[in-house]
Formats: C-alpha cells, structure tokens, sequence
C-alpha cells in the first residue's frame, strides 16, 4: 500500500524501464457473488491454502446490452492464482444471474455454475476502482498495477449504475500488485527498499466486509 508520494517517487524510479499499457487510467468494476452468510469472503480472510472466488467484471460502465463483460472464477492455491473467464454481453449475464440458463456450453462455464450452485451464491457487492497498469520494457511479463479510489457499495448491484461507492482506503493512497513469472528484476527490488515498500496482505472485498463488520464505513466517503 503506497502513499501519493511514495507512488509519485516510484513511478520516477521504475520509468527507464516500465510503460503503461495502452488503456491508460482505466475503471474497473466487479460484482462479487456471496452466500447468505457471507460464507466465502468469510472462508478467504481465514487464509486457506486454497480459495475460490466468483465476480462478474467490466472495464468502464457497461453503455448497452451489447457491452463486453467477463464472469471470472478466481482460485487460489498456496498462493498462486488461476482464473478462469469467459467473455460475454452483458444482456447474458444479467440473464444467467437471473435464471442460471448458461449462455455458453463451455468447460468455463460448466465450472462457474458448478461454484454458484454448490455455494447457492448471488450478487452480493459491487467494487469499483481506477487502474493504472504498466509492463516491463525488457520482459513482458513483468506486470504493475496501481489501484485508486477502491469503492464498495451493496445496492444498486448492477454494472448498470455505475461505479459510485464507499471509498475504503485514504485519498491518494495506491495499492500496488506485483505480477511476475520469475525473480523481481534488481532495479524493482532496490526501488521498493529504498522507499520501504513491503508486502502486505490486502483484499478488496476483504477490507470492505471487515470495515463493515466494525462500523467503519460510515467515517468514510462516498466516491463517483
């Protein structure tokens, strides 16, 4: 988790050998799905060796029925990450949440269906946030992301309405996620020593259910 100045000094550090990607300063929004007990944000914050997620996700605010969204089966074990997406309109998405008719025969889907009926899991928060994502100059696969302005809600669960929510971390603050497929490059690990940038346990949907758990949320604003 970055300061504005530590963002603004790293961005300084990494430029000889980072570009952003072509989308620039992008929004991202995602539906998590949930039991009625909260079961599986409940089960995650418990650090499992093996974990499993569902979320439905758009770039930007879906315009028409037409608009491009993504269900995502995301699974995690001894803490590497698999997902499983398929791309489809929004229109069939909002049907499959509806009525669970799968829009696909797909070996994707079969699994996201399997997940929802053996969790009987539904919408049940909306996280919005503005992304800067950025890969290595040299190495491709060296991948940054720069999360601003995360924002939660539990209404209005819909691509539809837009990405207005409860903010959950400070003003300029920046989460920022490392992905890799091999050692950090020496001028990333000295780059993050010299500004103390350490590794920290952070889930969105996590922070959200906590803060909510504690009452926080109301010392918190509303972010559009």
């Amino acid at each position: 988790m970055l300061t504005r100045q530590q963002y603004d000094r790293l961005r300084e550090l990494i430029y000889p050998y980072m570009t952003e990607d072509k989308y620039g300063l992008h929004t991202i929004c995602s539906i998590y799905f949930d039991t009625d007990d909260d079961r599986i944000i409940r089960n995650s914050l418990e650090k499992p060796l093996y974990k499993e997620k569902l979320r439905l996700r758009s770039y930007g605010v879906p315009e028409s029925d037409d608009s491009e969204v993504f269900m995502e089966l995301k699974k995690k074990y001894k803490g590497i990450v698999y997902k499983r997406r398929a791309a489809i309109a929004l229109s069939e998405a909002e049907s499959y949440i509806r009525s669970g008719k799968i829009p696909t025969d797909s070996q994707i889907f079969r699994e996201i269906e399997y997940f929802r009926s053996y969790y009987s899991a539904y919408p049940k928060v909306l996280i919005a946030y503005d992304r800067i994502a950025m890969c290595g100059l040299e190495d491709n696969s060296l991948r940054m992301t720069f999360d601003f302005n995360i924002r939660c809600r539990r209404d209005e669960l819909s691509l539809r309405a837009g990405d207005h929510g409860i903010r959950i971390i400070p003003d300029g603050s920046a989460l920022l996620e490392i992905k890799i497929s091999c050692a950090i490059p020496l001028w990333l690990s000295s780059a993050l020593s010299q500004l103390k940038l350490y590794p920290v346990s952070f889930s969105k949907y996590g922070q959200f259910y906590t803060k909510e758990l504690k009452g926080e949320l109301k010392l918190c604003s509303t972010v559009s």
